[in-house]
């Protein structure tokens, strides 16, 4: 789950995190009263969607009057921003955040992550504030440093102090800098967070260290802990078939192709589509039903892919264990018969009760095709939708 960077910023400051004043406005003259409230001479007015690369797509402006500020609002408010996060379709924005401007001196990076080789949290700070992580680790990987810490979110002074010194911090300002990274570590691990990025993290002229940006996303599976979090999520931020998906506790990811796939497991539907990209063919999701589907999560899951006008053909690829290849039958006879099959469908079931399964597709007398394994069922949805 994802939130934007102003409730990211209410969050860390619960935390003693240090953030510059702002508002959170959703018109023009909101905007406006918001620049005279925050009294500073320079504010800076913040589109809000879940996305980075906003500035470079029109969605951050400096404002240094309140019509400034109403102006710049009123041009972004309403607009769709493209940026290498949103896809070419784009985000629509909503809300916005006008923020008290900062005296920049420099700029820094700083991030938390999952580490999966020392299964824990790990915090990564660069000198290179404001650019990607991903183009510096790429580039010049020397420049990120690394300090792996506990579930318990406590690092270590000797760790932030190490951090806070290489990425050039100023010598005064390093017990700010220590601080602020502890305070991240521990946020990031009371909140059950999967990433947590303050880029840039600032110093000002007048000797402050704060997050002038924040994003962070949470482990949805400990959502349930926290149901101040979970009264964030902004649908409209979201896939409208991911929203319906997670009513059924259903994997799902909104892809560019026209193939709609349903498989159980996750290492079954990256084979699915990377076999459906070797044969030609372009995924239009990933959909994982689990190992424990039932009919009725089946023809949920069914009635989803269908509701994409890009999908062109469906391949249905199941290995059974724990879910029985009867059951995903049972399901995918019910959703065809329930919706107005208009596309090539494509079935391939392997495991446990495959041959009752079969037996169910092949009396059904619908137009389902049915493939051996997946290399076959792949040629054959992507033969089909050509």
């Amino acid at each position: 789950m994802n939130i934007h960077e102003f409730q990211a910023k209410e969050l860390l400051r619960r935390f003693g995190v240090a953030t510059p004043d702002g508002r959170e406005c959703t018109s023009a003259d909101q905007a406006a009263e918001a620049y005279t409230a925050l009294g500073s001479k320079v504010a800076v007015v913040k589109a809000q969607i879940h996305a980075g690369g906003r500035g470079k797509a029109g969605g951050v402006k400096l404002a240094k009057s309140a019509d400034e500020a109403r102006a710049a609002a009123a041009e972004i408010l309403g607009k769709t921003l493209v940026t290498h996060q949103t896809g070419p379709g784009g985000q629509l924005v909503r809300r916005l955040w006008v923020e008290q401007g900062s005296q920049i001196a420099s700029e820094y990076y700083v991030g938390i992550v999952v580490d999966r080789t020392t299964n824990g949290p790990v915090m990564m700070a660069s000198s290179e504030g404001g650019m990607d992580i991903e183009e510096v680790a790429a580039h010049t990987p020397e420049k990120i440093l690394k300090a792996p810490f506990g579930s318990d979110g406590l690092l270590a002074d000797d760790a932030a102090k190490r951090l806070a010194e290489g990425i050039g911090l100023p010598a005064e300002l390093v017990p700010q800098g220590v601080a602020l990274m502890q305070q991240l570590a521990k946020a990031f691990c009371e909140l059950d967070c999967s990433l947590m990025e303050i880029n840039p993290l600032v110093h000002t002229d007048d000797g402050k260290v704060i997050a002038l940006d924040a994003k962070i996303n949470f482990d949805d599976n400990a959502l349930y802990r926290h149901p101040d979090v979970v009264a964030l999520r902004d649908l409209h931020e979201e896939d409208a078939k991911e929203i319906e998906a997670s009513k059924y506790d259903l994997s799902y990811i909104a892809l560019d192709g026209n193939i709609g796939c349903m498989v159980n497991g996750a290492g079954l539907a990256m084979a699915t589509m990377d076999v459906i990209k070797l044969n030609g063919g372009d995924p239009a999701n990933f959909l994982d039903v689990g190992g424990g589907a039932t009919v009725e999560k089946v023809t949920a899951a069914f009635k989803i892919l269908l509701s994409d006008a890009n999908v062109k053909g469906v391949l249905v690829n199941i290995f059974g264990g724990i879910m029985k290849c009867d059951v995903i039958a049972e399901g995918v006879i019910a959703a065809v018969k329930e919706v107005q099959l208009g596309v090539p469908l494509v079935v391939r079931l392997e495991g446990t009760n495959v041959e009752r399964g079969k037996q169910l597709l092949d009396g059904s007398g619908l137009p389902i095709i049915t493939a051996n394994d997946l290399d076959e069922a792949a040629g054959k949805i992507v033969a089909a939708v050509a």
